[in-house]
């Protein structure tokens, strides 16, 4: 019964936002006329919201060997057989209508900033590489990096509510994991530190704030509600609810918000100096 509810409920959370996508659409269109092609083709010609994020996803990687509609039917697969790909689709744009004060429509985000286009074929390829159609997934990680210059291997592990700023030179590792309701600026990286196999990718808990460039480097914690700043390496943990900037990376203090990612304040108000040393391996850190 639990099941049915909760399926209920994304159910009516994708409804509203297919509902709401429609309407702000028509309003542009008719402000817009020279857009009306666009819109017709990747919305109004849809009866659902796969429909429409199948042929959003499918027209920005086609490529005259791999056609749209061919794409478009592998994106329709995987919503037909895991609905969490809409829900968190949904999410994903809320999360950048919430933190980005550059963007006040559902519509705007979803059809024309690269982050959201991004994560949405990113989620595709991961279906695939769960589905073992490695092949293909690899393929579409390939026109991800080709077409918006980031690179996500299929296999990584990412939550839903997702915000790539910018989402450009964005680097994200096999065994990465990225819990729920994170914020990433441009050019960050979450890699490993050589040739290690094996788990070897950084760990980023829920309501992470990575500033501009930040590298994140080894199989390393980013603890809940940490913020890391513009520009830092970071090579050993990070404790949950601590800032760090610097290269290497040490801590200066507490982000004011129980999740920065919400938040997206990069001016480290209310941080004092806590250390001076490093955050690296073998060297302790206060915990909050």
């Amino acid at each position: 019964m639990e099941t049915q509810a909760n399926s209920n409920y994304e159910n009516q959370v994708i409804d509203r936002f297919w509902s709401d996508f429609k309407q702000q659409s028509r309003s542009i269109m008719e402000s817009e006329p020279v857009l009306a092609d666009l819109f017709n083709k990747l919305v109004f010609t849809c009866s659902n919201f796969d429909q429409c994020l199948a042929r959003i996803i499918s027209s920005k990687l086609a490529t005259r060997e791999v056609d749209k509609q061919q794409l478009f039917q592998v994106c329709m697969q995987a919503y037909a057989e895991n609905r969490c790909l809409l829900e968190n689709a949904v999410a994903d744009v809320y999360a950048v209508l919430t933190r980005d004060p550059a963007s006040s429509s559902i519509v705007r985000i979803l059809m024309f900033l690269k982050g959201p286009h991004v994560i949405e074929s990113w989620r595709i390829s991961h279906w695939l590489w769960e589905q073992d159609r490695k092949d293909l997934a690899c393929y579409i990680q390939s026109r991800i990096s080709d077409v918006f210059s980031v690179d996500i291997h299929p296999a990584a592990r990412i939550g839903k509510g997702l915000m790539l700023d910018h989402a450009t030179n964005i680097v994200i590792g096999e065994t990465a994991v990225i819990e729920d309701t994170v914020s990433l600026l441009h050019d960050v990286t979450l890699g490993g530190t050589g040739k290690e196999c094996g788990d070897r990718h950084p760990k980023v808990c829920k309501g992470v704030m990575i500033g501009a460039g930040a590298k994140i480097l080894g199989n390393i914690r980013i603890g809940e509600g940490a913020i890391v700043g513009a520009g830092s390496v970071v090579l050993a943990d990070v404790p949950a609810h601590t800032t760090v900037v610097g290269v290497p990376a040490r801590v200066i203090g507490h982000p004011q918000m129980e999740m920065p990612s919400l938040d997206m304040d990069q001016t480290f108000k209310g941080c004092k100096s806590e250390s001076t040393e490093p955050l690296c391996p073998g060297i302790h850190v206060k915990q909050v």
